[in-house]
């Protein structure tokens, strides 16, 4: 049962890692296109609710993995 939780967390985790780099990826695509500062300012506010998306999954899922490795 609680290796299940372990390993739920860490495949939780890792998809909020993966997020993670393409929120990366996407504001240096538009840091590279060379936007406006206006353009570019809106970018990032369109990635942000996404990168908080990631960084809350991957929070989760480490909890998660400490979860199941304390109690199992």
């Amino acid at each position: 049962m609680f290796e299940f939780i372990t390993w739920g967390g860490a495949a939780l985790s890792l998809t909020g890692l993966a997020g993670l780099i393409w929120c990366i990826l996407r504001v240096m695509k538009a840091r590279k296109a060379g936007l406006s500062d206006d353009e570019l300012r809106a970018t990032v506010q369109g990635v942000l609710p996404w990168n908080l998306a990631s960084l809350f999954l991957s929070v989760l899922g480490l909890m998660l993995v400490i979860l199941g490795i304390s109690f199992g």
